[in-house]
């Protein structure tokens, strides 16, 4: 499949909300807001992002077709990447495409990234962009309503 990043348009958010909202890619991305369900804090959410000039926030395309979304928010040297592919698209190297093209826009390093530590899938796609371990922490993952083991992990080189 054919992979590209491009901005984010209006018509992305419906498919955005529907993605968030599959239980199964919740659980397994763990840290959620609290009700992906409140369709005002979703919008509310997007509307922040997309005019933050500390969010550098993408469409992820496959063939054409929305199927994700990738980001970069924070300070300089405190940077985070996230991602999220529509569960019909997991095992086929999508996300991995798509933050390799993240990685491309945003020159800045370090960059982190936090994921469940049962989120094999997540960390796997991380660790073939060049990101390495850094630590594991504790934290509350909305999806799940308890608190959980997370990675954190970095890239510090382009």
């Amino acid at each position: 499949m054919d992979v590209s990043l491009r901005e984010v348009h209006d018509s992305d958010l419906p498919v955005f909300y529907r993605q968030m909202n599959d239980p199964v890619a919740g659980h397994m991305a763990a840290f959620t807001p609290e009700d992906p369900a409140d369709r005002d804090a979703f919008d509310a959410h997007w509307t922040k992002m997309r005019a933050s000039a500390d969010v550098a926030v993408r469409t992820v395309l496959a063939d054409g077709d929305v199927v994700g979304s990738a980001g970069v928010y924070g300070a300089p040297g405190e940077r985070e990447v996230t991602y999220w592919i529509d569960r019909a698209y997991w095992g086929r190297g999508l996300a991995t495409a798509a933050l390799r093209g993240l990685l491309e826009l945003e020159p800045q390093r370090p960059l982190y990234a936090r994921a469940a530590a049962d989120n094999a899938g997540s960390i796997r796609v991380l660790e073939k962009c060049g990101f390495r371990l850094s630590a594991t922490e504790r934290g509350y993952a909305p999806a799940r309503g308890k608190e959980i083991d997370e990675v954190v992990l970095v890239l510090r080189e382009a």
